[in-house]
């Protein structure tokens, strides 16, 4: 497929771009991560950015941002060249961005948050007044309500949002970026974060969207530019082009948007649950009498809004329940008694449990750690990664070169650290260590979050294939179409409690949504 750069329509107003980069490229090493980058946005749109994880698109608005300097190239802001040497330079340019990872202090006030580093004087007390009346003008002007006094430790993480928002307008930003904004997202606050953009670009403000969904991108952009491999594949308007074509135009041939499998066939129960119920520290019950069962050969998906139980239920099973917690009830592992208390991840990897975290970075790897160590995470006591008392480094480094290959981990380098790799490239590591280990529970929390199109289709047939060799597999996610794609039974939760089971062929994701709100099923 060839793509012409095309302009959005408003770009035959007399005024220059937005944004206009030409020929940025920056190398890391020997890793081109931009090769000769040029990209118009056009003033008062959203502008969708797309591509495989490692396409280079962090590192684009990176140096957009002033956190990197191009080795070559120039950048135009509203038509003058403009030198970013910085994230200050990027603001006094007019330029804002909110990152995937929010860069808020959790025990200031949201006041305290929006003017951190930007106060203007020596005394607090002014300065917080002054940008009370700015931030309750801004709050009405663009719909994000927020209380001012709230600590942002106990605010929603679409609240926390707003205030990466509202911090880059009270800088005067009229230029947006928003890396992988839905990623911890509800669907409700993703619909209203819309909402939001919506009202900014109708105000003349000008968005970019860094995403890897292209339901959002269809749904929400004007115009999208697609990267692959550090260079710009090709700019199109949105209603002009397709999921199909741009998932293609991603990765370089065509992409199944489906999941494709054939019925399961259940087998013995794996996992049995009986009056699972656990009460934190702090007393509150988190669990609230789960029974569920999990069968060889089948995928259960656990659908919820996050933060009704599911990351309470995932760590238990996982061997590593919050401290402090309370844990009753029964469970049974092909029908032996579980522990409940009084374990460890260990002893759950001996019983035949493997688990993909929620959080990758966090509980999945250790991100100093080179690729080939992450990849024995936990197994590294095994037979198999042993010589005598010591560990076969060399075997496990050829091991982890050949699940690099088999997996598609990019680049194949198993001695290069975890946090040099982009995000699905981490997440397939782990999914990689796991799944090679056969076991006969996989416990599986948000297995594509900041994942690409091709990445996704890959780590899906992955999981199908491992389905189909007879594990049993549990599945976590937020996204309600993966829980139908992927899951032969969907069991909903909501406070702490499961609302019902349903067959994902049998049933629509109006009345899944119900029942995650805390209908009756």
């Amino acid at each position: 497929m060839v793509v012409t750069a095309i302009p959005d329509a408003g770009a035959a107003r007399p005024e220059a771009p937005a944004i206009e980069l030409s020929g940025i490229s920056k190398a890391f090493g020997p890793v081109q991560a931009n090769r000769g980058i040029s990209l118009i946005v056009p003033r008062g749109t959203i502008h969708g950015i797309v591509g495989e994880n490692g396409a280079g698109k962090s590192t684009l608005m990176s140096i957009l941002y002033g956190f990197y300097r191009p080795d070559s190239g120039t950048i135009r802001v509203n038509g003058r060249e403009t030198a970013i040497a910085d994230s200050q330079a990027a603001i006094r340019a007019g330029i804002g961005m909110v990152f995937q990872h929010f860069k808020l202090v959790p025990n200031f006030s949201v006041l305290e948050n929006v003017i951190l580093g930007a106060e203007d004087g020596a005394l607090l007390r002014p300065s917080l007044s002054r940008a009370r009346a700015e931030l309750k003008r801004l709050a009405a002007e663009y719909r994000l309500q927020v209380d001012p006094d709230a600590v942002v430790d106990d605010l929603s993480v679409g609240h926390r949002q707003r205030v990466e928002i509202l911090k880059a307008l009270y800088r005067q930003a009229d230029i947006l970026i928003l890396d992988e904004p839905t990623g911890v997202l509800t669907p409700a606050e993703a619909d209203h974060l819309f909402r939001i953009l919506r009202g900014l670009r109708d105000q003349g403000k000008t968005v970019i969207l860094i995403t890897h969904k292209l339901r959002e991108i269809m749904e929400i952009t004007d115009n999208v530019s697609v990267m692959r491999r550090g260079e710009m594949a090709g700019t199109v308007r949105t209603a002009a082009t397709s999921p199909a074509e741009l998932a293609e135009l991603m990765v370089g041939r065509k992409v199944l948007l489906r999941v494709d499998k054939a019925p399961a066939r259940p087998g013995p129960p794996v996992l049995e649950l009986s009056g699972l119920r656990m009460v934190d520290a702090g007393g509150v019950e988190r669990l609230r009498g789960i029974d569920l069962t999990v069968r060889a050969g089948e995928i259960v998906g656990i659908a919820g809004v996050s933060g009704n139980g599911q990351t309470q239920l995932m760590e238990i099973l996982g061997g590593y329940p919050e401290p402090g917690a309370t844990v009753t009830g029964t469970a049974r592992l092909r029908g032996a008694p579980l522990p409940l208390t009084g374990t460890d991840a260990s002893a759950r990897r001996r019983a035949g449990i493997g688990n993909i975290p929620e959080d990758r970075q966090g509980e999945g790897l250790v991100m100093d750690f080179a690729a080939w160590e992450n990849s024995v995470l936990g197994h590294h006591r095994d037979a198999g990664s042993r010589s005598g008392p010591l560990m076969d480094n060399a075997a496990i480094r050829s091991r982890a070169a050949d699940q690099m290959q088999r997996f598609d981990v990019r680049p194949p380098d198993p001695g290069l650290a975890a946090r040099n790799f982009s995000g699905g490239n981490q997440q397939k590591i782990v999914v990689a260590r796991e799944i090679e280990q056969n076991p006969a529970l996989l416990l599986v929390g948000q297995p594509t979050r900041g994942v690409d199109i091709g990445a996704i289709e890959f780590i899906h047939r992955r999981l199908i294939e491992l389905r189909d060799a007879g594990a049993a597999i549990l599945l976590v996610s937020v996204e309600l179409d993966e829980i139908m794609a992927l899951s032969d039974r969907i069991a909903v939760m909501f406070d702490g409690r499961i609302m019902g089971e349903r067959d994902p062929q049998a049933s629509t994701a109006g009345e899944l949504g119900l029942m995650m709100a805390g209908a009756s099923g």
